[in-house]
């Protein structure tokens, strides 16, 4: 009878021996799935923040594309009156004839 406990009492320890390894690796497994969590929302982030970040790139860019400088300006205004110039002269040509 005595090797009948002897079995029935390592068996029972064996038994909680896994019970605990099994809540620890329950435990650790959460704690894993709870990263993973945190790393995905991290990544959605990320990619949220990257999206808005290429959206206004596109849109400066095109900004830069659009916009009118100075320099572009004044030469506009220089081409215009050397226009202006020179249709007088056609027509001031054309009245002396």
């Amino acid at each position: 009878m005595e090797a009948d406990e002897k079995t029935l009492t390592l068996f029972t320890t064996r038994i909680r021996q896994m019970i605990l390894q099994y809540q620890e690796t329950k435990k650790e497994n959460d704690e894993l799935y709870g990263l993973v969590d945190e790393r995905d929302a991290k990544i959605k982030q990320l990619e949220s923040r990257l999206s808005q970040a290429e959206q206004d790139y596109n849109a400066l860019k095109m900004a830069k594309m659009i916009e009118v400088t100075d320099a572009d300006m004044d030469s506009a205004r220089k081409r215009l009156n050397k226009l202006i110039r020179d249709v007088n002269k056609c027509i001031t040509l054309l009245n002396d004839q």
